[in-house]
């Protein structure tokens, strides 16, 4: 089998898509040998490299079409939204699992909001580090390991090329990128947050009467501006060898929707690129990495 190493973006919800390109991949004959990922691609990325099998990933995307997925309790601190659904749906695959456990090499990355910087997450509890990377920051909490107060990697580095060409420097990188090439910016419709979940009527009148659901829009809608800048400028920096990218225009970066159309969404994306990753292994390719030696592109988290 020909080997591969991915580099998996965020992109909330969308990053089910990323399962579709994975499972395509192993079919059509791929070896995944290591993995990095921020955010969705962190949460996706973790679950494949714990050696979970296909049947029982789709079983547990059964948990996506809850309306309380994404609920906050008093205790998830200052966001709009909470993580325990996340968590739920995860346990199965890495309660009490350490990186140590994992079957593939994996890493995600995230911010620490103290000292503004990057950090890559490859030691101690996986799940912890998953939550730490799926904390878009103010919409969901931010993760506190030690001193440090972790965020979305996905701020500084939507797509962790750097990082899974550190973990694998001799293979390909394949990169899978949830936005849109900028020729499609104007295409992508507001974003929108699930703010149907348990909030008390009061707060929630004040939050309609405030505007404040607006002012989060014009909000978001700006973050995401600057993602897609820092995506398209890390890609040209970083090049991977392949770039894929699903078509996952249509759906809700937060929005459940149809679990398995995003699956094949990502099935197709891989479809359309398989003589391009077949070419990236070619001996002239292969020969250029050789001579690769990547120091880690950010500090590695110690707690």
């Amino acid at each position: 089998m020909e080997e591969i190493a991915l580099a998996l973006g965020g992109g909330g919800i969308k990053g089910v898509a990323h399962l579709g390109v994975i499972f395509c991949l192993q079919k059509a004959g791929y070896k995944i040998k290591a993995i990095a990922g921020t955010s969705a691609g962190g949460v996706v990325g973790a679950v494949i490299a714990s050696g979970a099998k296909e049947a029982e990933i789709l079983a547990a995307l059964t948990e996506l079409s809850g309306h309380n997925f994404f609920s906050h309790r008093n205790q998830d601190g200052p966001s709009l939204l909470g993580l325990s659904g996340l968590v739920k749906l995860l346990s199965p695959f890495l309660k009490d699992k350490t990186f140590a456990d994992l079957k593939i090499p994996f890493a995600a990355t995230a911010v620490d909001i103290i000292t503004k910087q990057e950090f890559i997450l490859n030691r101690g509890p996986v799940i912890d580090a998953v939550v730490a990377t799926s904390s878009i920051p103010g919409v969901f909490p931010p993760v506190k390991m030690g001193k440090a107060e972790l965020i979305d990697g996905g701020v500084l580095d939507p797509v962790p090329v750097a990082v899974a060409r550190w973990l694998a420097p001799k293979l390909p990188i394949v990169a899978v990128c949830l936005s849109p090439v900028p020729a499609q910016w104007r295409e992508i419709p507001e974003i929108s947050l699930p703010l149907d979940t348990r909030i008390p009527k009061p707060i929630l009148s004040r939050i309609v009467n405030m505007r404040i659901s607006q002012a989060i829009r014009v909000f978001a809608d700006s973050m995401d501006i600057t993602s897609r800048m820092i995506t398209e400028l890390r890609l040209q920096i970083e090049k991977p060898d392949v770039i894929i990218r699903p078509d996952v225009l249509k759906f809700g970066y937060l929005d459940p929707g149809d679990p398995h159309e995003l699956i094949q969404v990502g099935v197709k994306a891989v479809e359309q690129h398989l003589p391009e990753i077949q070419h990236s292994l070619t001996w002239r390719h292969k020969l250029g990495r050789q001579f690769q030696n990547p120091q880690p592109p950010s500090k590695v988290f110690e707690d």
